[in-house]
């Protein structure tokens, strides 16, 4: 992981006389409590649905959009082409999803979802697309705009490139 070079000549700052108050320790807290709210969501669809988050977002998109093809899907789910391939890969080889080839290009494929896929979704717990992308739907867009804003000063500190910013969250080990 890169760093910039502010991170590397930054001092690390003194702790105050009570460090449970400093406003960077309850920022901290509060990313524990949306990663691991999100990382318990992923664990409980995997553990009823017998799939990955991601795979279980993409099922879903499927079965609301029978017939679309894999970069519409990738659209959808705001990942790579490549990244909805992978996603979908197993889901075809184990049966819950098919792909057709039809109509004049015979590359493009259109998903459906198959009656196993069906019973995947039925036992997934929702929301499909993953706990949070669904909370930050409900948000309006003044406190987006800020979340925007203010995570990407914490990116820029941070010193990572976007790279994985297209990478979905619950997604299967690979």
């Amino acid at each position: 992981m890169p760093t910039s070079p502010s991170r590397t000549t930054r001092k690390p700052r003194l702790a105050t006389s009570d460090p449970l108050n400093e406003p960077a320790t309850r920022v901290l807290r509060r990313f524990r409590l949306v990663f691991n709210t999100v990382k318990a969501h992923f664990r409980s669809v995997e553990r009823q649905a017998g799939v990955a988050g991601a795979q279980v977002w993409a099922l879903s998109v499927v079965a609301g959009e029978p017939g679309i093809g894999v970069s519409a899907l990738a659209r959808a789910m705001d990942v790579h082409q490549s990244t909805a391939s992978n996603l979908i890969k197993p889901l075809l080889e184990g049966g819950l999803l098919a792909a057709e080839r039809s109509g004049s290009d015979r590359r493009a494929v259109q998903l459906r979802v198959t009656a196993q896929g069906t019973r995947v979704l039925r036992k997934a717990p929702g929301p499909f697309t993953g706990v949070l992308p669904d909370a930050l739907a409900h948000l309006d867009a003044a406190t987006l705009a800020r979340l925007d804003r203010d995570l990407g000063k914490l990116i820029q500190v941070l010193g990572v490139a976007p790279t994985g910013e297209k990478e979905p969250l619950g997604r299967p080990e690979e």
